[in-house]
């Protein structure tokens, strides 16, 4: 494979982009959707708590999102291969060391270590990579990769939940290792690369002059956390990821409570389908508009879709909410990368998006731990699906302070200290 990035033809970011799309694909399904998976696989087998284990799954995003800070200051320096490639062992004998969880305390301790391994070899490290190999053509490229995300919850989630339900947690989890292996260290090993510069080309596909290293310009960290754009951005993905993991997170288990195992299957791949479909549409039309609005909007379709699932309790209707949800859901989580690479640029991308990842993560990991909670208390998940909605709602009213994404439009809005 090492000839793709040789030869002189055709501009290898394909090949680059194809490597980010399948290792989103494997981090979301054992990873952001596998989480809801292993949320049921739980509680119904140890027959612990939706709160105790929800927990567990707060660690996992808090530790994701500190984490995440170190992991972009290493790729900053360093190349990106190193992490991935040392996030997808860890998170492999992570998958693998479930297997031997019989108290809740074990569980804590693998999620810790599934959480480093699944943030260093995620979302951070590849959103990074494209922003660098595609800088016209950002919207396109981060669409294209990000679907992967949805993919992983049409192709993999389903086929992990089929291999607990029929095999268990003990004898399931080294299969789930080994898929999270094969799917993740080949591709990075060959495909994946930080830079197009070292291979004769320029981000988009122009060629690179000898010695030519490019243009990396943008906005330097310590200017860019003190911008409103920053602080309205970060705050509003406090609540509207919060409402979206949580939601998302409890999803399998109050599809089965309201009806059965097929639908609830049924429920992630219609999920993650929308999430396809809508991703490649948004591709076509951020371009074209304001995107902070464009996230504005997003935040209240999620906020109407997720009452609407509180509301529902017919296999129809809550197959008809659900797909409006995944409209929002990868999105959601593509907007963030998008807002802050059009802001501030690529310079300081990768630590930039990282502390606004730390900020936001705080939501991550506490609404699952919201919504678990709500349920236990009342007994039923409608009020945990309402709080989430207006979470979202709260998320779309931040963002709509934020002012617009573009540069040359948002000069002047630093915040004094």
């Amino acid at each position: 494979m090492q000839s793709v990035f040789k030869q002189t033809e055709k501009f290898p970011g394909r090949w680059v982009l194809g490597a980010c799309f399948t290792l989103l694909t494997f981090s979301s399904g054992l990873g952001f959707y596998g989480l809801a998976v292993y949320l049921q696989a739980f509680s119904s087998e140890r027959q612990w708590s939706v709160s105790s284990i929800s927990l567990a799954t707060t660690l996992f995003f808090l530790v994701g999102g500190i984490s995440g800070v170190w992991i972009a200051k290493f790729i900053a320096k360093h190349d990106v291969r190193i992490m991935v490639l040392g996030g997808a062992c860890l998170a492999t004998i992570a998958l693998f060391s479930m297997r031997f969880v019989e108290h809740r305390w074990q569980l804590f301790a693998v999620y810790i270590f599934y959480a480093l391994g699944w943030s260093a070899s995620g979302m951070g490290p590849i959103t990074t990579v494209v922003t660098r190999w595609f800088h016209v053509r950002r919207a396109g490229a981060l669409a294209i990769a990000s679907t992967g995300l949805s993919m992983g919850g049409i192709v993999v989630t389903p086929f992990i939940k089929w291999i607990l339900d029929s095999q268990g947690i003990h004898n399931g989890s080294p299969w789930l290792a080994l898929i999270w292996f094969c799917g993740t260290v080949p591709v990075t090993l060959f495909l994946l690369r930080a830079f197009p510069q070292p291979y004769g080309w320029l981000p988009d596909g122009a060629r690179a002059e000898p010695g030519q290293v490019g243009d990396i310009s943008g906005t330097p960290l310590n200017e860019a956390v003190k911008t409103k754009f920053f602080r309205a951005v970060a705050s509003g993905y406090i609540f509207a990821l919060g409402a979206q993991v949580g939601g998302a997170l409890q999803l399998v288990k109050l599809v089965e409570g309201r009806t059965d195992r097929s639908t609830a299957t049924l429920a992630t791949i219609i999920l993650s389908s929308m999430s396809i479909i809508s991703r490649f549409v948004a591709g076509r039309i951020i371009p074209r508009v304001d995107m902070t609005k464009f996230t504005v909007g997003l935040a209240i379709v999620q906020g109407l879709s997720l009452a609407s699932i509180a509301l529902n309790e017919s296999r129809i209707g809550l197959l008809l909410s659900i797909a409006l949800f995944g409209v929002t859901i990868g999105n959601m989580v593509m907007m963030q990368s998008l807002l802050i690479a059009e802001r501030f640029g690529v310079r300081d991308y990768p630590r930039i998006a990282a502390r606004s990842g730390l900020i936001s993560f705080s939501g991550t990991a506490l609404g699952p731990l919201l919504l678990g909670w709500l349920y236990d208390v009342a007994g039923g998940y409608r009020s945990s699906y309402l709080a989430a909605a207006a979470c979202s709602l709260i998320g779309a009213l931040l963002f709509s302070l934020a002012g617009p994404a573009s540069e040359n439009d948002s000069k002047g809005d630093v915040i004094s200290s």
